[in-house]
């Protein structure tokens, strides 16, 4: 392939998924030198080795109880571990892979986007942004992330790039006003998508999670079915902390889905599995580098063959 042609979303989640597949790999063949049998006490350390890999302790204990009912004291060799892995964790995944949809009755679709700083939020409403208009919606952004002047002067910019207009106001204004101008300006314009961009608040900031609730309380006296989708965009990087976050933002705004990031940069790609087996919360997209391609909807099948260095 010359460095010219695109590789396939599946070679670039490949790509992306490598660090945390060559963790997994390594581990796995590690387990298996000088012997071929799926004993206990490979089975305790095949265990200790998807924790390792953050798929989470549940997760972990769930696969190697399916890999000692199948196999146990049986000759086995990684390759076949990783398909089963690879098939029970297709399972696990399939009933929470759901696209982030736009219904034609929302006018318009509001979509909450939350998340702490450096998650890769408001790189991910420029992107969708992208995605919709070529999906042929029209779309507005609003800047609700008021806490940083940065954070407004960045989602400006993905606005002027994807040519969609942005509603804003000063660092240090109320969100609130930011989302309920937004809504009203939407309404007006006939606009198919408004994504509301938040603060990038840390769970121990209380004020920023009091500010968060009351937008949501705004956007539904203007339209009590509105927000259509509240999203949850986690950075892979942070690993088991991940989970902390989906607990702590479902609590203060009922997340409704997932977008997870920053997989290319991480060997911590199975808490993607974790936070999908505790909290069953649909997963959108996931994204394996910087450009616009480089954010796809999530397919689990493709996801766990990945992850678990299956062809």
């Amino acid at each position: 392939m010359s460095s010219l042609e695109k590789k396939s979303w599946l070679g670039r989640l490949k790509d992306g998924l490598s660090k945390s597949t060559t963790k997994l790999s390594r581990g796995l063949s590690g387990l298996f030198t000088g012997k071929q049998k799926l004993d206990a006490d490979t089975l305790d350390d095949l265990e200790d080795l998807l924790i390792m890999a953050d798929f989470g302790a549940p997760m972990a204990a769930r696969l190697v109880a399916k890999l000692s009912e199948e196999r146990h004291d049986r000759d086995i060799t990684p390759e076949e571990i990783r398909a089963l892995i690879a098939r029970e964790i297709t399972a696990t995944l399939e009933p929470v892979a759901k696209p982030l949809t736009i219904k034609p009755g929302n006018k318009p679709h509001v979509l909450l986007m939350v998340g702490v700083n450096g998650s890769g939020k408001t790189t991910t409403i420029g992107k969708l942004a992208r995605q919709f208009q070529t999906q042929g919606h029209s779309v507005m952004l609003a800047a609700g992330d008021t806490f940083r002047a940065a954070a407004i002067e960045q989602l400006t910019v993905w606005g002027k790039r994807n040519k969609v207009p942005v509603i804003h106001k000063e660092a240090g204004d109320d969100a609130a006003a930011v989302a309920y101008e937004a809504l009203q300006a939407a309404s007006e314009q006939n606009i198919d998508v408004l994504m509301i961009d938040t603060a990038g608040r840390l769970q121990n900031k209380t004020h920023l999670m009091e500010e968060l609730t009351k937008m949501i309380r705004v956007i539904s006296k203007f339209d009590d079915t509105a927000p259509h989708d509240t999203v949850l965009v986690l950075d892979a990087t942070t690993g088991q902390n991940a989970l902390n976050q989906v607990d702590v933002f479902h609590k203060a705004a009922n997340i409704s889905g997932i977008v997870m990031t920053k997989l290319d940069g991480t060997a911590r790609g199975g808490v993607l599995i974790a936070c999908a087996d505790q909290y069953g919360i649909p997963v959108h997209a996931i994204g394996v580098g910087e450009t616009i391609d480089d954010l796809q909807p999530f397919n689990a099948g493709e996801f766990a063959a990945s992850i678990a260095g299956v062809e």
